[in-house]
């Protein structure tokens, strides 16, 4: 047996797993992680088991409520970066720490998509295609990167890695964070007393920021008047940091040129969104940074390993945080 000083739990063997994940690639999730922790019973959602022998919950988006019938429940598993969608739960038991899982081809994803559309953006592509589309020969000349500065709100695992990324594209890079941080030719700013400092020179702003009740909603209208006229909005966090109305109302206004979103407030996006009909609204269908099945399993069975043995796991969320 192995005791979680962090938690004060008793872990001994015969421990059983449970996953619940989208149907269409459900088995193969159950087949890979066993291959990986064979020593460990695997379950999908809806086999039988018996939910009070249940020490693991690998999860992605589960019930409201269905979190809280296994009793036994040591440890929940994110299947994704996020954790907002465990957290969402009003009846999640509150003392269960929770694993997010960051596998680094989702930072190479993420740094892929961030880079492609900041660069789309800084270089007026979209401007570029409607001339090629109208046989126009335009030269479009835009500043060099190091006259353009980058914003990132958020600067965890995933928006450090795409900042530091930005900086050595030559980009002026502003962070902003809710903890302060010193970071190396990255202009950081933190909390809410900062945010106008960070964002008046931003020309290009990414969204990276988890979904808090303080982070939610926070690109609105009232932030993007505050930033500098025909700025760029990108999102890769959630749907909800966004006042969908207020998007439309600062690009109707010329307040924002253009906006690349990949999250959305309702997925897959409802084909009668008005965002569809908006040509200043580039829509990519949440794949910023998908995980890969055999390295995000990879990194899954590693933490469990890891939280079994009592080991560190340095994206462990304890209790009661929401990050």
């Amino acid at each position: 047996m192995v005791k979680d000083n962090n938690f004060n739990l008793v872990i001994g063997e015969n421990m059983k797993c449970v996953i619940k994940v989208g149907e269409a690639r459900a088995q193969w999730w159950k087949s890979h992680m066993k291959s990986l922790l064979p020593e460990i019973e695997f379950y999908l959602h809806n086999e039988l088991f018996d939910k009070e022998k249940i020490d693991f919950a690998i999860v992605w988006k589960p019930e409201n409520g269905w979190l809280k019938t296994l009793s036994n429940l040591r440890c929940i598993i994110s299947m994704g970066s996020g954790i907002d969608h465990i957290l969402s739960d009003p009846e999640l038991p509150k003392d269960l720490p929770i694993i997010k899982t960051t596998a680094n081809d989702l930072k190479i994803r993420m740094r892929e998509y961030v880079v492609l559309h900041t660069l789309k953006h800084h270089r007026n592509l979209n401007e570029v295609i409607s001339a090629r589309n109208n046989k126009e020969w335009k030269q479009i000349i835009e500043p060099p990167a190091n006259k353009r500065t980058v914003g990132i709100m958020g600067l965890g695992n995933l928006g450090l890695d795409c900042a530091r990324t930005l900086k050595s594209l030559d980009f002026i890079v502003n962070g902003w964070s809710k903890s302060e941080k010193n970071l190396d030719k990255i202009n950081v700013f933190t909390g809410i007393d900062q945010i106008i400092e960070f964002i008046e020179n931003v020309e290009i702003l990414v969204c990276m920021l988890p979904l808090t009740h303080e982070t939610r909603g926070i690109l609105n209208i009232k932030l993007f008047e505050k930033m500098k006229k025909g700025a760029c909005i990108i999102n890769v966090a959630r749907g909800e940091h966004l006042v969908e109305e207020d998007l439309v109302k600062a690009i109707d206004e010329n307040m924002i040129k253009e906006a690349t979103l990949d999250v959305f407030h309702e997925e897959p996006l409802p084909k009668n969104h008005f965002f569809w009909k908006n040509s200043n609204i580039f829509i990519t269908p949440h794949i910023a940074s998908l995980l890969d099945p055999e390295a995000g399993g990879q990194d899954i069975a590693s933490n469990i390993s890891k939280f079994i043995n009592g080991e560190f796991i340095e994206n462990l969320i304890p209790p009661g945080k929401e990050y």
